[in-house]
């Protein structure tokens, strides 16, 4: 119960080779909706298909209407998180809750098949339903790093995730490029290989993930509640037990500050990055999906590099030159006016996804109190979360205002990376696992 003392924590029971391999796979296998779904293909074609002429919207509405449904279902996860960490804490069930989460972004993935032109409707639906399973099942999948990892290596656990999820990534959008390539040598338009794309990463999500709920054992330990317990009340006790129990542990609640800021901005790149590309820089459907295939490679590179430097560095140092990367790519995407310069930047975000998004997640499970991985990994997806609902409904705002201007609204998030920084610098990693370390 809350405010109970905790026993004393002795460490995660050892994870063998098959476990941490297959809780990887996890990522390999989400890689595929993120990066074919929310970042390559269904986005810009939702902007230019399904918000297009057939739908009768104003020019520029599509963007807009694309970022309201990314901030929905990322509220949709603010506010369920507390409720989900609780009942999967109190009996532990991280993974059966994964299972369902997993099951509905695979369904409605597939359902987006039958988004067509003029069909933005049901398409803000299904992204919204989808997006929402796949944030839930991000978070447990991440709450369950502290358990087959020590403090040890983290580090290097979490990058393998990243790097392998890269690879997902890879896979699926090769086998998307492959067949978009057959169906335009047959004639096909997007609006025919896209719904089929949708297909092939909903199969490839299913089979890449089932390794996790074959190998991956559950070790936490079922909470001893009353009868009738209302988890709705209790989950967001809880997110109000474990805020003020975090302002305790001052490293961590900064950098989940820092964390929250600086998110906003990655997530508006990554999610709109192939919108910006066709619409600033011309490139077509199969255009993207290459590029996107290179900086995919050029994150899982970042990510696999970070692995064996963050646990010598520290993730701090790590995640500000990680920053920095992002700063820099970001301005030169502002300015590029040619496709060579502009792929420069594409790498360079290639790199900070890789180095950002694993320094990040092994930075919260440092700081986290042994024994609350589901509490504090939840304060982890809720910041994660609620960055992706205001940054890049941020970038749809400004576009909109300033009469399309992707270079303008790109330009906005270099304010989140730069705040993010000088955050950062407030940051004491080893004061923040000593404290942590003390609990």
């Amino acid at each position: 119960m809350i405010g109970e003392e905790l026993p004393e924590y002795q460490g995660p029971a050892p994870a063998s080779k098959k476990e941490i391999l297959s809780w990887a796979m996890y990522d390999f296998a989400n890689s595929a909706y993120t990066t074919v779904v929310t970042t390559t293909i269904f986005n810009p074609y939702f902007v230019k298909v399904a918000a297009g002429p057939a739908s009768g919207l104003k020019e520029g509405e599509g963007t807009l209407l694309l970022t309201i449904s990314i901030c929905i279902s990322s509220l949709l996860v603010v506010f369920s998180a507390p409720v989900i960490g609780t009942i999967s804490d109190a009996f532990a069930c991280k993974k059966k809750l994964l299972f369902v989460c997993t099951s509905i972004c695979v369904l409605t993935t597939a359902l987006l098949y039958f988004v067509g032109p003029g069909a933005y409707f049901l398409g803000m639906f299904l992204l919204t339903i989808s997006n929402l399973a796949y944030g839930t099942a991000e978070d447990l999948v991440a709450a369950f790093l502290p358990e087959i990892a020590s403090r040890e290596n983290m580090g290097k656990i979490s990058a393998f995730g990243w790097t392998v999820g890269y690879i997902g990534g890879l896979t699926t959008l090769g086998l998307c490029m492959a067949y978009i390539s057959y169906a335009q040598k047959l004639g096909q338009g997007s609006e025919h290989f896209v719904p089929v794309t949708m297909l092939i990463t909903a199969a490839f999500y299913a089979l890449g993930a089932a390794p996790i709920f074959l190998y991956l054992k559950e070790r936490a330990v079922r909470d001893q509640l009353e009868p009738g317990v209302n988890f709705l009340k209790l989950g967001f006790q809880r997110l109000e037990h474990t805020l003020k129990l975090a302002l305790h542990y001052q490293d961590l609640f900064r950098f989940l500050i820092c964390l929250l800021v600086f998110s906003s901005g990655t997530a508006t790149v990554i999610g709109l990055a192939s919108v910006y590309a066709q619409q600033v820089m011309g490139f077509t459907t199969q255009d993207s999906v290459i590029l996107i295939f290179v900086v995919n490679i050029t994150a899982a590179l970042g990510a696999f590099g970070i692995g064996f430097i963050q646990d010598r560095i520290g993730s701090v140092r790590t995640l500000f030159i990680a920053l920095c990367l992002w700063i820099t790519a970001i301005v030169i995407s502002y300015f590029a006016t040619t496709r060579p310069v502009f792929w420069v930047a594409a790498n360079l975000i290639g790199l900070g996804i890789g180095s950002s998004g694993s320094a990040g997640r092994a930075l919260i499970g440092l700081f986290s109190p042994p024994g609350r991985a589901g509490e504090f990994f939840g304060l982890w997806g809720l910041a994660v979360k609620l960055a992706t609902a205001i940054g890049p409904l941020t970038f749809g705002l400004v576009a909109y205002v300033t009469g399309n201007n992707y270079r303008l609204a790109l330009l906005s998030t270099v304010i989140f990376f730069g705040i993010g920084l000088l955050l950062l610098l407030t940051v004491n990693e080893e004061r923040g696992k000593l404290a942590a370390h003390k609990s």
